[in-house]
This record gives C-alpha cells, sequence and structure tokens, in this order.
C-alpha cells in the first residue's frame, strides 16, 4: 500500500525512489514488532553523521504490549490517540544538550544536537521503509510526562515521538483523519534553494 500510494509524487530531478516512496501515514494495523524489526533502524540511526562524531541522539522505546506501552503511549497527547495507539512501537528521539570537544573533558552546550538527531531520524525512516515499516514523527506529547517515561532530566532535549509499525487501511481511521491519508507533496525547490542570500521576508 505504501509504495502504490505515494507512486502519484513526483520529482522534478533525479533521486534515489526510496526518498520518494516513503512517507508519513496515520493507519497502521495493530500487530506488535519485536526489538530485530527495530534494530536495523537503530543500526542505520547511527551512522547518521553528528558535529565532531559526538552522536548526540539517544532512542528510548516501547514495545506494543510490553511493561513500558502504557506509560509511552500515555506520554502523548490525545489528539495522537486515535491512530498512534494502534503502531507496533513507539520511539521518543532524544538529544544530548551537552557536548565535550574532541581532546577535552569539559561539557559545553551542544549546537547542533536538534540538527543531528534529525539526521538519525531521517536515516531510520528510510530504514523503515526499506524494510516495510512505516513511521509518523509527532511533536503531540505531554513533555512532563515524556520526560518521566524516558529518564529525560535535564540532560537531553525530546526532540520528537515516533510511531512505527505496519501500514493498516485507512478506513480504520477517525473519519476526520481519512483524507489525510495520502502522501503529501513538497514546495518546489525554488522556494528552497537560493543562489547567494534569501531573498527578503515579506514580515
Amino acid at each position: 500500500m505504501t509504495q502504490s500510494a505515494a507512486s502519484t509524487r513526483i520529482a522534478d530531478y533525479p533521486i534515489d525512489p526510496d526518498i520518494l516512496t516513503r512517507w508519513s501515514p496515520l493507519a497502521f494495523d495493530g500487530t506488535a514488532l519485536a526489538e530485530a524489526d527495530l534494530a536495523s533502524l537503530f543500526e542505520a540511526a547511527r551512522w547518521a553523521p553528528s558535529a565532531f562524531n559526538y552522536q548526540p541522539w539517544r532512542f528510548a522505546y516501547a514495545l506494543r504490549g510490553d511493561a513500558q506501552w502504557a506509560a509511552f503511549l500515555g506520554a502523548l497527547l490525545p489528539f495522537n490517540l486515535p491512530w498512534a495507539e494502534k503502531c507496533g512501537a513507539l520511539v521518543f528521539i532524544l538529544s544530548d544538550k551537552l557536548v565535550a570537544f574532541p581532546g577535552k573533558a569539559e561539557l559545553v552546550p551542544a549546537i547542533t544536537g536538534s540538527f543531528d538527531a534529525g539526521a538519525a531520524w531521517a536515516y531510520m525512516a528510510l530504514q523503515a521503509h526499506k524494510q516495510g515499516l512505516i513511521t509518523h514523527a509527532m511533536a503531540g506529547f505531554d513533555a512532563a510526562l515524556a520526560s518521566a517515561v524516558t529518564g529525560a532530566g535535564s540532560r537531553y532535549r525530546i526532540e520528537t515521538a515516533v510511531a512505527i509499525g505496519r501500514q493498516g487501511d485507512a478506513a480504520s481511521l477517525p473519519e476526520g483523519l481519512r483524507a489525510r491519508e495520502v502522501p503529501s507533496g513538497r514546495l518546489p525547490i525554488s522556494a528552497l534553494a537560493f543562489a547567494g542570500a534569501l531573498p527578503p521576508c515579506e514580515a
């Protein structure tokens, strides 16, 4: 379903087809995932680039039905529960707020932690797609609850929550979400990339 639905996307320039066919469905089929299903996703993510190769990303996860599942799911905001509760695994992606530069022991604020964690998420999402899994990242979580279930404390920033699993039928979604179950488009390159400086902002 993922491949055929996403085939309506057309790239303006040649790119790897997996980039084009990966999208973020909401409909999961309710089946559980195993540790082995996630292992390759984390393996892909750990090879992402990062400043000074510091690798600031961390992953806290729960598998559907395990001891942490209810607590992890409970950290999501209510509007995400009707669809996310049917995923096979829930992963919180965190970034280290501190970094030690090469050759130094002193920890200083990590300026690129969020940026680097985003690169790891992109690798993870593409690997999931190659494995026939779907992923949907979301910002709709309770920060305090998410911090408690992940053990983030003051050291780590929670960047996003990611639902991972196998694709289900769009008809299983609440009526208001069914229309969203299509691959989204993107802005043209002309709106994103500029030779030299960006054009002046309107506001």
